[in-house]
């Protein structure tokens, strides 16, 4: 087993949120040099698309802001979460699958929403807002673009925390 913090990041197919994800925080990772201690891959719910690429919105999206992809679309399995030490839902339909999915309560507890790291996220009573990362898949490339965005505004925060539980454990 890698001794490397494991982060997988999951959305419905594997080819539109989730890819963005994984690329947005690996180039996150390699700014904060912390791309050695942390591992990060992706995966779908569902295995429509398993082996596929991402979907070329997606990856047309991620190339114009300049990060790469290199993806091969895979379906999350419930056997992953022993190696994860993170498995960050796009959405609460994705949270609630994963956490039917976890052997034990403790895998449940290693699920978390993508869009609670995003501390900008409140409404005007001072509650969480929204905390879906919207599906793309079925519109035009500008939903790809709000993807990226809502992705990079998260990618802060989790990474914050990321950082915090590296050093800790060191």
């Amino acid at each position: 087993m890698s001794s490397a913090y494991r982060v997988c990041f999951v959305c419905t197919g594997n080819i539109c949120r989730s890819p963005i994800a994984e690329s947005v925080f690996r180039a996150r990772l390699a700014e904060a040099g912390l791309d050695g201690l942390v591992e990060v891959d992706s995966a779908g719910t569902g295995g429509w698309h398993e082996g596929d690429g991402a979907d070329p919105r997606a990856v047309s999206v991620l190339d114009a802001h300049g990060y790469k992809s290199d993806h091969t679309a895979r379906q999350f399995r419930a056997s992953w979460f022993a190696g994860l030490d993170l498995v960050i839902a796009l959405d609460e339909g994705h949270l609630r699958e994963l956490r039917q999915l976890a052997p034990t309560p403790a895998a449940a507890a290693k699920v978390r929403l993508l869009r609670a790291y995003d501390p900008g996220i409140r409404s005007s009573d001072g509650r969480p807002g929204d905390l879906d990362v919207p599906d793309p898949y079925y519109g035009d490339p500008a939903g790809f673009e709000e993807c990226l965005e809502m992705v990079e505004r998260a990618s802060a925060g989790l990474l914050a925390t990321v950082r915090h539980t590296i050093e800790e454990t060191a």
